[in-house]
């Protein structure tokens, strides 16, 4: 009954993972991205904060020199002054957001990996669709997006007043210090306020990714008619298959008809298998398999020879060895030339002749 209403009920195939994701969709959380560059910006900070506090001081001091000052009402001196801070700027900001931008591409590279695709820049019609947009707002994708964005603003809220709280003791002294002292110790609470929520903020994005990962499935999910039209769209359609099977079964059974009688011998399993040898020491260097057969085909070879008088040997190991690692047309390898040589000099001798060679 799923089959007959439609109900995705299988999982996606491989081809429809791999057609979805050169269409650029994908399973791709943007909070673990933005948390993992919040994340590392505060860890930069951290480590390279002092130097560059100590570049902008500098630079603020070049500006606010008395020479400089004076030289700004100059063109000339205002165009360098210009250049020099956005220079100093340049050097200052250039590592730090570098290595954001790094983090970016390797918080985006373990959701996704290596792929590149311009299916999503392309104009796509379809989006704006307004029947279809408000069914992304208020259906069940909606809702869930809801309540996950509430469930963050709470769990950021929790842990902001959580932290608040066990600073509180820092805080009410501040006003008992120095400016100096004041500022570098509200700085090292902001910052562990922004440690921490950036570090929540990170386990909300690992678990977003998770549910993002398990939707972007159930959104790939098929119906059994669908895997039946991909398969056979992959593999062709069973009927043709069949038909051409069974033409290239008649063609065989007609050279059948002609290569067996060339034979010198059919050695046998004796039912299941049938497979015809020829002998020719002028032309061939070992002897060749000119046909051969399983079950009805291997009846039809022992029809053929029995209508030509080619001699039947039953030999099952030798049959069964040279039907599955000798293939038609192909001369037989040295590990069986003993058994094949035997089998020759026995017709040979029914027949009253003298093996060749």
């Amino acid at each position: 009954m799923a089959d007959d209403i439609g109900d995705k009920t299988e999982k996606p195939t491989g081809k429809r993972k791999h057609d979805a994701r050169m269409r650029g969709n994908v399973a791709k959380s943007k909070d673990l991205s933005s948390a993992v560059m919040l994340l590392c910006g505060l860890i930069i900070f951290r480590v390279l904060g002092m130097s560059m506090f100590r570049e902008m001081g500098l630079m603020l001091q070049r500006l606010l020199l008395p020479d400089t000052v004076g030289n700004q009402f100059a063109v000339s001196g205002l165009v360098g002054q210009i250049v020099s801070t956005v220079v100093s700027a340049a050097r200052v900001s250039a590592l730090p957001l570098g290595l954001i931008f790094v983090a970016a591409i390797a918080a985006s590279y373990i959701q996704v990996g290596w792929l590149i695709t311009f299916k999503p820049i392309q104009p796509d019609f379809s989006r704006l669709n307004p029947v279809k947009g408000f069914s992304n707002i208020f259906g069940k994708k909606g809702a869930a997006k809801s309540l996950a964005d509430a469930g963050k603003f709470f769990v950021v809220t929790l842990v902001v007043v959580l932290v608040v709280i066990s600073d509180v003791r820092y805080v009410v002294v501040l006003p008992q210090m120095d400016a100096k002292q004041a500022f570098v110790q509200a700085a090292i609470r902001l910052y562990d306020l922004a440690l921490k929520v950036a570090i929540a903020l990170l386990i909300l994005g690992i678990l977003d990714y998770i549910y993002q990962k398990w939707q972007h499935n159930q959104d790939l999910r098929m119906t059994k008619t669908e895997v039946k039209e991909e398969r056979k769209t992959a593999e062709g359609d069973p009927k043709i298959k069949r038909k051409r099977m069974q033409m290239a079964q008649q063609i065989y059974m007609q050279r059948l008809g002609i290569d067996v009688p060339k034979a010198d011998v059919i050695v046998t399993n004796p039912t299941h298998f049938a497979v015809a040898l020829q002998y020719d020491s002028s032309t061939m260097t070992a002897p060749k398999v000119v046909a051969k057969g399983a079950d009805l085909m291997a009846m039809r070879i022992r029809q053929i020879a029995v209508a030509h008088s080619v001699p039947i040997v039953e030999r099952p190991p030798l049959a069964r060895a040279l039907y599955r690692n000798v293939e038609v047309g192909q001369e037989i390898p040295p590990a069986h030339y003993q058994a094949v040589a035997e089998v020759l000099a026995y017709v040979y001798r029914l027949e009253g002749r003298a093996a060749a060679g």
